[in-house]
């Protein structure tokens, strides 16, 4: 090291000529004489930066690098280079030992230079620069500095000194990741402990893991992957080793987790978590295919990661069976007051809305199910064809469409059979219509559920709904009308005054029993509730209004004959507003 008050020694000496010794001295009849001082100079100038970096005069600092760094590094790479030469050299024993010295000197020195800048001057715990807070940055590190490692770590490579400068690099980088792993909450669970935690908590760290798995596969992976390539820019396969060496230490301890979770016993509850991670594994799969190069260990780990999504698919494919198993199996024996929408069909189409808004996940699970059992879907596709040959059902059929169809028979079948816990028919296709209309809206009011179902189905559907619409009128009102009917009222061609008293009455008491009865009964959907209203008014009120007036003359002057003609024309329209109310005191509170 020169003294306080000298020229610099590497003012002192002449690069480029060393530059020129070096690259003929290759040349087996050059002589050596001229490696002893070489080797000297060299020597110097790496002493001198090490020594005045240790005793504290020229730290380590952001900005461009001084010609005096340059300098360092440019006779670290030469001197290296002298060791080949030095190995023919009469004199290569003393030589090679003082190169190595003075090499390894200055591989402890950049190692530890390049520590400093890895750790002090990016988006580390412990950053000068940026507050750990600034995830969206990491890891930030200043053009200059970026610059600075790349020089060293070149320098180091070129040198022979790549094991020590990966090793570096790499526990830094890893320290850094597991930091922002920690920020974001990220906690090692052991498969025991997730076992046993209630789905409640289980549920938060589900959360907090997706936040911390996307956060990787968005942000973090994609970071480091461009770090390492400019850091190492003139020796892409190290970077993408130290790259590939990085992310599946981390992608394992993300996949840990996971593989606890998908050992938990599964319920319907889980089904949506459980698309969640799916979707997640998917973000890991496409971060790593962009970013890892193809070797057989990334092979491996990508294999890891697809078992470990595709347990999560079989897991989402044994839900829905389950879900299926227990529609099928849900035996009710008391019947829904008033034949309103069953608990079942709420659960189930509630539940189904919820899964398509996972259709994308949903079509690819059931997709790569389907591609090992494609006979279910033939069959599907057939009965569908054979239900609407004149509609394209092929085209839009998918093995999820086939999946909810199954669904949706199981309840139609379920509601079906909980029909006959109504006596009355009429009851019976109320059930069947509030049901129905319930299925239908909520299919037609999801737009991830239409698509999956389609147009052709809905239409189906609003068919079956109107038939059960139909029926109901016919039970119910049907009746009614027939008392209505002009035919009958004449004896020997005349009209008598008790045929016309008896279908008057007749009909008030069938109407006020029914209205009794159905005022009880629940239609909740207010536009199914309207059609329904009009639909019995539009029959029965002009029939009422033509009997009227055909026949309530010949009771003029009965006395009493408010006691059979209960109802004006116009107080029929009152009484079916009644209806569908589901309330047992509607008709107390009316005055008729």
């Amino acid at each position: 090291m020169e003294k306080s008050g000298t020229t610099p020694i590497y003012e002192e000496i002449d690069l480029n000529r060393f530059k020129n010794t070096v690259s003929t001295s290759h040349d087996d009849n050059d002589p050596s004489s001229q490696l002893p001082e070489n080797v000297e100079n060299f020597s110097k100038i790496i002493e001198s930066r090490i020594a005045k970096c240790n005793s504290g005069e020229t730290p380590t600092r952001l900005g461009k690098m001084t010609e005096e760094e340059l300098f360092f590094l440019e006779a670290v790479m030469h001197l290296s280079k002298l060791t080949n030469v030095i190995d023919k050299s009469p004199s290569g024993s003393t030589l090679l030992s003082r190169t190595n010295i003075v090499l390894k000197r200055a591989m402890t020195f950049m190692e530890e230079e390049l520590r400093t800048l890895l750790e002090d001057f990016g988006g580390n715990s412990n950053s000068k620069v940026v507050k750990k807070s600034q995830l969206k940055d990491y890891p930030w590190y200043p053009p200059e500095v970026v610059t600075r490692m790349n020089r060293i770590a070149t320098t180091m490579i070129s040198a022979g000194f790549e094991t020590p400068c990966c090793q570096v690099y790499s526990i830094s980088r890893r320290n850094a990741f597991y930091e922002q792993m920690k920020i974001l909450e990220f906690e090692k669970i052991n498969v025991d402990d997730v076992q046993k935690m209630s789905w409640d908590s289980l549920e938060g760290e589900i959360t907090r893991w997706i936040n911390v798995a996307r956060n990787c596969s968005n942000t973090l992976f994609l970071a480091e992957r461009r770090l390492g390539e400019s850091v190492f820019s003139t020796s892409p396969m190290i970077s993408q080793s130290l790259f590939n060496n990085l992310a599946r230490s981390i992608v394992i301890q993300i996949l840990d987790f996971a593989e606890a979770v998908s050992w938990t016993k599964r319920s319907d509850e889980k089904l949506f978590k459980y698309l969640d991670i799916y979707d997640t594994i998917c973000d890991i799969i496409h971060a790593i295919s962009e970013s890892l190069s193809i070797i057989d260990c990334e092979h491996e780990l990508k294999s890891e990661i697809l078992a470990t999504r595709h347990r999560f698919g079989d897991a989402v494919i044994n839900i829905f069976n389950d879900l299926g198993i227990s529609i099928k199996n849900d035996a009710a024996r008391t019947p829904v007051p008033g034949g309103a929408v069953h608990p079942l069909t709420r659960y189930v189409m509630n539940y189904l809305k919820y899964a398509c808004e996972y259709k994308d996940a949903l079509e690819h699970i059931f997709k790569e199910h389907t591609a090992t059992s494609p006979s279910k879907l033939k069959s599907s596709v057939d009965e569908a064809e054979s239900e609407s040959p004149h509609e394209n059902v092929v085209a839009e059929t998918t093995p999820l469409t086939v999946q909810l169809m199954t669904i949706m028979e199981l309840l139609d079948a379920n509601l079906e059979a909980k029909t006959n816990l109504y006596r009355d028919t009429s009851l019976r296709n109320i059930f069947l219509m509030n049901n129905g209309r319930y299925i239908l809206q909520k299919a037609k009011g999801s737009t991830e559920v239409r698509q999956v179902m389609g147009d052709t189905w809905c239409r189906r559907r609003s068919t079956t709904v109107r038939q059960y619409h139909k029926n109901y009128q016919r039970e119910t009102w049907g009746k009614l009308l027939q008392i209505l009917n002009h035919d009958g009222m004449q004896v020997n061609g005349k009209v008598t005054k008790p045929i016309v008293k008896e279908r008057f009455k007749n009909f008030s008491t069938m109407l006020d029993e029914i209205h009794r009865t159905q005022s009880t009964w629940v239609v909740s959907d207010e536009q199914l509730r309207s059609e329904l209203r009009v639909s019995i008014s539009a029959v029965l009120i002009p029939a009422y209004r033509s009997f009227c007036g055909r026949f309530r003359q010949y009771l003029d002057n009965t006395k009493h004959a408010d006691k059979y003609i209960k109802y004006q024309p116009e107080d029929i329209e009152t009484l079916v507003e009644g209806l569908f109310d589901g309330n047992p005191t509607s008709m107390a509170r009316r005055k008729m």
